[in-house]
Formats: C-alpha cells, sequence, structure tokens
C-alpha cells in the first residue's frame, strides 16, 4: 500500500498527504512601486489551485528577504508589510483547505537584477527597474554580469 495519501508530521507539523509543491520562480510580482514584490491576484490563483486539489504542503516561491536579494525585479519579496500582508491572504487560504504552506526565503546574491529567464536572464541596469548586486565576494555571476558589491561583516550581522 502507498504513503502517498498518508500523513506525515514532522516535528509539531502534520502534512495531511506526501503530494508537495516544490517552489517554482514565476517573476510575476510587481517591479515597482507599492506593490513591489507583494503576491498579487496571480500568485493567489496559482497556489489556491493547487491546494484545492487536495496539495499536502505548497512552498511559495523563491522570496527575497530585501529589494536587492531578488533574482529579478518580478520576483517576490517580505520585507514590507504589503508583502507581508499579501502572502496572509494566501497562507489563510491554504491553511483553509488543508494545505500546509511553506515559503522558500532567498537572496539571490550575484546572480541578482537580471531579466526574467524567458527574456534571456541578462543583467538588468537601473533603466529596466535594476540595482548593484550584493554577495559574499567581488565575483561576478558569469560573464558580462557585474561584479557585485562584497558585503562587509556588518551588512551580513
Amino acid at each position: 500500500m502507498s504513503a502517498l495519501f498518508e500523513p506525515i508530521t514532522l516535528r509539531e507539523t502534520t502534512i495531511p498527504n506526501r503530494v508537495w509543491m516544490a517552489p517554482m520562480c514565476q517573476y510575476s510580482a510587481e517591479p515597482e512601486g507599492p506593490a513591489q514584490g507583494a503576491p498579487q491576484d496571480w500568485h493567489f490563483a496559482h497556489y489556491a489551485a493547487r491546494a484545492t486539489g487536495g496539495t499536502g504542503l505548497i512552498l511559495t516561491e523563491a522570496t527575497a528577504v530585501s529589494p536587492e536579494g531578488r533574482i529579478s525585479p518580478y520576483d517576490l519579496g517580505i520585507w514590507n508589510d504589503t508583502q507581508v500582508a499579501a502572502f496572509r491572504r494566501i497562507t489563510r487560504f491554504l491553511a483553509g483547505q488543508g494545505t500546509v504552506p511553506g515559503i522558500q526565503l532567498a537572496h539571490s546574491g550575484r546572480k541578482a537584477s537580471t531579466d526574467r529567464p524567458w527574456k534571456g536572464g541578462a543583467p538588468v541596469g537601473p533603466d529596466a527597474h535594476g540595482w548593484q548586486p550584493l554577495g559574499p565576494s567581488p565575483v561576478a555571476f558569469a560573464d558580462g554580469h557585474p561584479v557585485p558589491d562584497e558585503l562587509t561583516v556588518d551588512q551580513i550581522t
């Protein structure tokens, strides 16, 4: 007998089944303005559809902990109250469907400030909502990408 549809408990969290949705970057958030990085109706529909289908655990896509931690200007973030409130709407719905919500916290480091993959993934500058990447060392992600500003100990802690 398969355990696929059996609950599993990890520490204090019981997941109703072993059908889990891994995080997938969707690059569908607003790149600027008051809704920058906040999940929108598109994200709600995307995650809600999987929850209503019975997915036991849903991990939201890579969600940056700071504006400069995004891969692209269109990534989700969780560095302000607007973003937190938008995520709460989604997590409340998922939990109401019996799904355990989770989040993939992210900081893209030297890969930051690039365009969406289907647009080539090239570095983007300020004229395309870009920024100066930050990283653990001054090593570019790849040829043609900017050298990131190296984080100081104070910036890390």
